[in-house]
């Protein structure tokens, strides 16, 4: 796909979000990691309702930033991502998404895996979710804790701050965080319900029939 496409799919994919209020203002940010290993970057303070195809920010090998605005301050977030999950990484989605903030201030959240097992489709989407503690935003020490993870999870929330999920491409990364916001309000509609989530010959199941990542 030429880049001229995935600046124009970023841009699809974020009014989507953006349009059925699944972030806001000028939250969140998406990237992409091109053949070369550049990154496609949505840029700082940038309103996912309003991107521009022409101001997404290209990130050479080197670093360097060449666009007429600057990346949005958690890029290390990203390359964490791209650079401990390799392959498996084609994209990175971080939202402020109202449901997931809302689980990850909650008391009780299991730290290990945020999210409860209440459909496979998150277990098939995200596996485990990791709850990581709170950063001033922009914070290198994001990128630190999400390479101190070893690649081993796609996707973490950050408290009091929300999801950032990497996918194979974008597309797969976009519904996977759809898929931990539902999975989120869920949780939150359901909290001392004592609702019945899936047990762990089931989760296993899904696990072994989809060969998914689950540690």
């Amino acid at each position: 796909m030429s880049e001229s496409k995935i600046r124009e799919k970023i841009c699809h994919f974020a009014a989507s979000i953006f349009d059925r209020g699944i972030t806001h203002g000028s939250t969140g940010n998406i990237s992409v990691r091109l053949d070369d290993d550049e990154i496609l970057v949505t840029p700082s303070g940038s309103s996912f309702g309003r991107l521009d195809p022409n101001e997404i920010v290209k990130i050479t090998k080197t670093g360097q930033s060449i666009g007429s605005l600057l990346p949005t301050k958690e890029l290390p977030l990203h390359k964490a991502f791209y650079e401990t999950r390799g392959l498996k990484s084609g994209a990175v989605v971080h939202l402020h998404s109202t449901h997931s903030v809302a689980l990850s201030m909650l008391p009780g959240t299991d730290e290990d895996n945020v999210l409860p097992s209440y459909t496979p489709y998150s277990i098939m989407l995200l596996g485990k979710v990791k709850l990581l503690p709170f950063f001033v935003p922009g914070d290198p020490a994001m990128g630190q804790a999400i390479k101190g993870l070893a690649g081993k999870r796609s996707a973490v929330l950050l408290a009091n701050h929300g999801p950032v999920v990497s996918g194979k491409d974008l597309e797969s990364s976009v519904n996977a965080i759809e898929e931990l916001e539902a999975t989120a309000k869920l949780a939150l509609i359901l909290k001392g319900a004592n609702a019945k989530e899936l047990n762990n010959d089931q989760i296993l199941s899904v696990v072994n029939k989809f060969n998914l990542e689950w540690d």
